[in-house]
């Protein structure tokens, strides 16, 4: 490749088999151009065909015009050329000024990247960079009137091209990449020296139409994030300084490791295949926070605080913890809230325990609202809104959750027995 002032010379491209000939969303653009003005779509597939079996030669680009010979398959030769109209020196004007004010558009062309917002700016200042329907004008040896497979075919390497650098683009409108870059620097150097203190320009948003209206060329949405597989560890607070009074390192330090640790579980859960069809989870009150909080706490000071905060002694928050950790915000409230269950779900409840046991095993079960209590046993059975069953013991005098929820109430009271899987509360 040979680079000049006014014109760049691209040496032929290898055929695109198996790949797309625009990657990025101005090559698209490029090729939508070219595709809504063809009034001939068998000359685009023909195009389309030469150019994917690599039958366009070296490229020659310079203001206004690109230059090509591409050969039929029979191997004959033609010069094809594809032109599009130059910006005027007013119209080069209006787009300097805005490249210079927003400084991150030319750090993006260097980085040979276009972004949308460069393209929306421009044509607000007046100046359409990428071609538009029936801008993209066709001469050919061939002795076609319109576009033809020669210049179709030139038209999709331009689009690989302009693929690698956009700046490609800008020398077809009349400005080389050097010059270009010249001017925007003493423009730039001008502004500053002659308004130090000149505020940030307002920055222009996307009209929400026009957006909708280019949905087929924006660039895709960048794949999600890659989940970190623990969550990140907050810095130490572990100095010499002495903390500004009412400030407790420790309680800091655990409120950033929790908030680090919910801030993976939910970025673990907006990744899964089906969150975007799920229900938002209702947010926590207070008192439920506190006692997510306190399942992670490991320091009596902290726990003494969560316990202050959330209206609970030391023992109602170490059951609600252990509630927690059998099945978070719906198994506290299995804890905390009793409930008259209505009547077909009460038929199906007495049903499932019924069915439990064979009816010379069958436990004798007291009734009250949504909580069967084993009679001459601490064993309790609760009734979850969701139909589910939740095994309860009596621990010091209080009834403890003793496992996680079943669909088997038989299961659930053998759990609630210490028969499988049951805990005891400790502290």
């Amino acid at each position: 490749m040979t680079d000049g002032n006014e014109e760049r010379t691209f040496a032929a491209l290898p055929p695109a088999q198996g790949r797309g000939f625009a990657q990025t969303w101005w090559g698209r653009a490029w090729l939508k151009a070219l595709e809504d003005a063809a009034l001939d779509s068998q000359q685009v597939k023909t195009g389309r065909r030469l150019a994917r079996a690599g039958a366009v030669g070296a490229v020659s680009v310079r203001p206004g015009r690109i230059t090509a010979v591409v050969q039929d398959q029979d191997g004959t030769a033609h010069r094809s050329d594809v032109l599009l109209q130059e910006l005027s020196e007013e119209q080069w004007d209006r787009f300097l000024d805005m490249a210079v004010e927003r400084a991150g558009h030319v750090a993006a062309l260097l980085d040979r990247d276009m972004p949308p917002h460069l393209v929306e700016d421009a044509a607000a200042s007046g100046v359409e960079l990428l071609p538009g329907l029936g801008d993209l004008e066709a001469e050919c040896d061939c002795g076609a009137w319109d576009q033809c497979g020669h210049t179709t075919a030139l038209c999709y390497q331009m689009a690989r091209l302009l693929d690698q650098d956009p700046f490609i683009l800008l020398l077809m409108r009349g400005r080389a990449e050097r010059a270009l870059l010249d001017e925007l620097q003493f423009r730039g150097s001008a502004t500053a020296k002659d308004r130090p203190d000149a505020p940030e320009p307002a920055q222009r948003g996307v009209d929400a139409a026009e957006a909708f209206a280019a949905g087929d060329i924006l660039p895709s949405l960048p794949a999600p994030p890659v989940l970190p597989e623990v969550p990140g560890r907050p810095p130490s607070l572990d100095t010499e300084a002495a903390p500004a009074p009412g400030i407790d390192p420790s309680a800091v330090e655990f409120l950033a490791s929790a908030t680090a640790a919910e801030a993976h579980r939910l970025l673990a859960e907006a990744l899964r295949s089906a969150h975007g069809q799920e229900a938002p989870a209702a947010e926590l009150t207070v008192e439920q926070d506190a006692v997510r909080l306190a399942a992670a706490a490991t320091e009596g000071a902290i726990v003494e605080r969560l316990a202050d905060g959330s209206g609970r002694d030391r023992q109602e928050l170490a059951l609600a913890v252990r509630a927690w950790h059998h099945g978070g915000v719906v198994a506290l409230a299995v804890l905390e809230d009793e409930w008259t269950v209505e009547a077909e779900a009460l038929a199906r409840a007495r049903t499932a325990l019924e069915a439990a046991w064979d009816e010379d095993k069958r436990p004798r079960l007291r009734a009250t609202r949504n909580r069967w209590t084993a009679v001459g046993a601490p064993t309790q059975l609760r009734l979850g809104r969701d139909g589910r069953w939740w095994p309860y013991r009596k621990e010091r005098g209080r009834w403890a959750p003793a496992g996680p929820a079943t669909g088997d109430p038989a299961t659930a009271l053998a759990m609630a027995r210490g028969d499988t899987g049951g805990d005891t509360m400790s502290g």
